[in-house]
């Protein structure tokens, strides 16, 4: 056996279905020996992206892999493995390397040695003999503890070599840890004092797929719940206990609860302070539960910790509660004291929300998308800047996994990728990307991968000819030299490559063109829905 095919070996047997990538990488073809999908596209941050997304919505339990050639292909990577390694998503990197006589001398790029600081854990693979050595520790990386990005490098030689007749590989098991329980009963006991608490909840949670112990905490102890955008949809959002979700817009139900809590438990987040997240209020008792220890207390003061997986931290969290409030409390006055506040704050924004000016107002586009779709079987992701802003307050996410958000470090373009390993990983689903035409400059030509591939997304641009968010920030470059100007016409673009693409530019017609499109998604064509939006930069701040 050559080395090539005792590596695909070694991914069929931890669950590998599919490998995206860009050749010249020789596990691509391995990888189509052993029945593997490769999926070819067009850069590589989008094929990062695409593992990403598939790494999330199966929880970890299947790591996305990417693959690509040595030398350029690994330097244009770098961007996408930052992206995951921000997101904590747990990806598999496998580089093809330069051989191993001068894989260390300059100028040539070697993956392990630049890669360092944006993976989990980087190692080449010396020898074919240590290849069951080598993928047992980067699996385990993958399956335990905090997730991030692992890289394997394998140097150019490496895959002529052959495998000795002892090679065997076993998959590696995951583990989950608990919290100590004298911290659970500590904090406990300070949940169930608490007058005012808020519970906030982060991406662990969907890691840990701990949606149901959450649930249960927060009614019994009929406490709000907001989440970070990577947590987004680990609450139902129609629940009457949810106040949304926050990043750099948030809902006024947000801002309002978290401003009166006098208890903030950060159930599965780091608080990493970021521009793109809700910063937590001074002189709050905040609590911290979290899986990796080195985020106790990095960002934010808190009062205790427990760390541990989620799932394992909210069930210990609710049998301690169980003791100290046998009945759950009465939910009817939160719930409409949220209610309330949900009403002022609609009623403000329900103007834009159902604008019928032109150029469109790219909230009565979401607002639409939202009332047409089955949310329950739509999965939507946004982009960087005004998507994100505009999308995350008002998407109203009812179930486990159907919102991916992103935003510790905000890449354009980064959407298109995850609807497209999102339809992947839920191929029974809607799956959409929400962006601007800033972002679809950055990955616009991978929609073609998407033709070419059958992964059949609907894509939502909102086209308003600019770099609306950085017009504040530009004015003399805008005025002199139009520096904020872009423009195209996508929608033609997306025909040109064989998918479905619509422009739109009057409001009665964004839901036929939605319906439209969702409909060219079920024949198996990709499609793209460019709305011609105005210039809006107005976002949902207190």
């Amino acid at each position: 056996m050559k080395a090539g095919d005792a590596i695909a070996e070694v991914l069929k047997r931890e669950g590998i279905r599919t490998i995206t990538g860009y050749p010249v990488n020789h596990l691509l073809e391995y990888a189509a020996k052993a029945d593997i999908r490769p999926i070819i596209v067009r850069q590589e941050r989008i094929g990062l992206h695409m593992a990403d997304a598939i790494a999330r919505l199966t929880s970890g339990a299947t790591p996305g892999v990417f693959a690509m050639q040595h030398g350029p292909g690994t330097e244009n990577a770098f961007g996408g493995v930052a992206q995951a390694f921000g997101e904590s998503a747990p990806i598999l990197v496998l580089p093809m390397g330069y051989p191993r006589r001068i894989a260390h001398i300059p100028p040539n790029f070697n993956a392990v040695t630049n890669f360092a600081h944006v993976t989990k854990w980087a190692e080449p693979l010396t020898s074919a003999r240590e290849i069951p050595n080598v993928f047992r520790r980067a699996f385990g990386r993958l399956r335990n503890g905090r997730g991030g990005p692992v890289l394997v490098e394998i140097p150019g030689d490496v895959f002529a070599e052959e495998i000795p007749d002892d090679f065997d590989y076993v998959p590696v098991p995951a583990t989950r840890t608990g919290p100590d329980p004298q911290a659970v009963e500590r904090v406990a006991k300070r949940l169930a004092e608490a007058k005012r608490p808020v519970i906030y909840a982060g991406q662990g949670v969907h890691y840990a797929r701990g949606w149901e112990g959450l649930k249960k905490l927060a009614e019994r102890l009929a406490a709000p719940v907001t989440t970070s955008l990577q947590g987004k949809s680990a609450f139902p959002e129609d629940h009457p206990l949810s106040l949304g979700s926050g990043g750099r817009a948030i809902p006024k139900m947000v801002h309002d609860f978290l401003a009166s809590a006098d208890v903030i438990l950060g159930i599965g987040c780091s608080f990493t302070e970021t521009n793109f997240g809700v910063a937590m209020p001074k002189g709050k008792t905040i609590i911290q539960a979290t899986l990796d220890p080195n985020d106790l207390g990095k960002d934010v003061p808190i009062a205790d910790a427990l760390a541990g997986d989620a799932a394992l931290t909210l069930a210990a969290l609710n049998a301690a509660l169980e003791d100290l409030l046998p009945q759950r409390r009465d939910p009817a006055p939160v719930a409409a004291e949220i209610a309330a506040v949900r009403r002022e704050w609609m009623a403000q924004w329900m103007p834009r929300l159902t604008s019928n000016e032109t150029p469109l107002s790219p909230y009565r586009v979401i607002w639409d998308l939202a009332n047409t779709v089955d949310r329950a079987r739509t999965i939507i992701t946004h982009d960087a800047g005004s998507p994100r802003d505009q999308l995350s307050p008002f998407w109203v996410s009812p179930t486990p996994l159907s919102y991916i958000g992103w935003g510790k470090t905000t890449q354009l373009g980064y959407g298109l990728g995850l609807a497209m390993g999102a339809k992947l990983a839920e191929p029974e689903k809607l799956c959409v990307n929400v962006w601007g035409d800033a972002a679809i400059g950055f990955t616009g030509m991978d929609f073609e991968t998407a033709v070419r591939e059958r992964i059949p997304i609907l894509s939502v641009l909102l086209n308003n000819f600019s770099m609306a968010i950085e017009l504040k920030v530009m004015p003399v470059s805008t005025e002199k030299y139009r520096s904020t100007d872009i423009s195209g016409d996508y929608a033609a673009m997306a025909r040109a490559f064989g998918g479905y693409g619509e422009r739109v530019d009057r409001p009665d017609e964004i839901v036929p063109a939605i319906k439209r499109g969702i409909a060219a998604t079920e024949r198996g064509q990709p499609a793209l829905l460019e709305f011609l939006t105005s210039k809006e930069v107005t976002i949902s701040t207190f």
